[in-house]
């Protein structure tokens, strides 16, 4: 077993504090990973303040770049020093229909996560990149490609492919509008991923301090929502809505907003049933979809395109004695856009 530092809750609700841990000894198969950044996710702060007991010590952290270290006898396109990234699934059972489909998100007998998981390999809870070193299957050790950025490219990997995986899936491309419902940590990546994917964009927030940022990162157009009635004039507009807040929200006007055959995306997870009526969706033939994260060859892509256009998050750069701080921050929206740790 090789001893690394994390950065760990030892309770729920505890700050996350260092901590001295046995990563599994690397297979053939295997990639070593230093790493230096780890962005801070909302999911990472609810596993953290509310998670099963019995995960803990616990460390978070599941959109990770960094540098191989080693790789095992049976890994032939890595070697030591390569940049890479890895994601918030490290593992899965690879026979599946939606493994053999290249979701490995989807697995039917559940991915491993990053955090929190059971690894498949040593049997031990899974821990995850709020730390130095991890050990992660090739197969789920991505490239870094050149020009990203390591501290804003680690958000690509959890917020990143979360929004370009419904963009790609239900056509966002010239000719399509595209709605980005909040203009945040997920929201800011859609909003450059769909401008890039040549879509016309739109923010929709209600923010009004947040319109000229969505403009800078390729909003065609901003529509403020507290105003019901601009939303009632944005009807049959939108091809795509995609909902990155995770709030509550009515979805009633949203989905009079969407043209015929048009599909509103749950990005973030609201923390309570919707509640719609049926009418609005058979009057259109509009659907509801959601979306959580994406497979091996979509996250490539993601990366392949984020380096073509120029594609990070914007973020803000903490050491891991401030990660307690960034998590406290993150509850209060007091970030913008991404909190990424950069390892020492």
């Amino acid at each position: 077993m090789r001893q690394v530092t994390g950065w760990a809750a030892h309770t729920p609700g505890e700050a996350p504090r260092s901590w001295s841990f046995a990563r599994r000894d690397p297979r053939p198969v295997d990639v070593v990973v230093r790493v230096t950044h780890c962005g801070v996710c909302a999911t990472d702060r609810h596993a953290l303040a509310s998670g099963d007991p019995a995960a803990f010590p616990l460390v978070a952290g599941h959109e990770m770049t960094g540098v191989v270290e080693a790789v095992g006898d049976e890994v032939t396109d890595l070697r030591p020093g390569d940049r890479v990234a890895v994601g918030n699934i490290v593992d899965s059972c690879r026979t599946c229909v939606p493994c053999r489909a290249g979701r490995e998100n989807d697995c039917e007998a559940f991915p491993t996560l990053t955090y929190g998981g059971e690894d498949r390999v040593s049997g031990g809870t899974t821990q995850g990149g709020f730390s130095t070193e991890i050990v992660v299957d090739r197969h789920f050790v991505h490239a870094l490609p050149a020009g990203l950025d390591p501290a804003g490219a680690a958000p690509l990997l959890c917020a990143g492919i979360t929004t370009w995986s419904p963009l790609r899936r239900f056509g966002a491309g010239p000719g399509t509008t595209v709605g980005v419902v909040g203009v945040g940590g997920l929201g800011h990546l859609a909003i450059r991923f769909a401008h890039a994917l040549g879509a016309e964009t739109v923010a929709l927030t209600t923010s009004e301090a947040k319109a000229d940022a969505a403009k800078a990162l390729g909003a065609d157009d901003v529509v403020l929502t507290r105003d019901p009635d601009a939303l009632a004039r944005q009807a049959r507009r939108f091809d795509l809505l995609l909902d990155t807040t995770g709030h509550p929200l009515d979805p009633a006007p949203y989905l009079d907003a969407l043209a015929v055959d048009g599909t509103y995306v749950l990005a973030g997870i609201p923390p309570r049933p919707l509640q719609i009526d049926p009418m609005s969706l058979v009057v259109g033939e509009k659907r509801i979809a959601g979306t959580g994260s994406g497979g091996v060859p979509a996250t490539r892509e993601m990366l392949d395109v984020a380096a073509e256009h120029g594609i990070v998050a914007d973020v803000e750069v903490v050491t891991p004695d401030r990660l307690g701080e960034a998590l406290d921050r993150l509850g209060r929206g007091d970030v913008r856009f991404r909190f990424v740790v950069e390892m020492p």
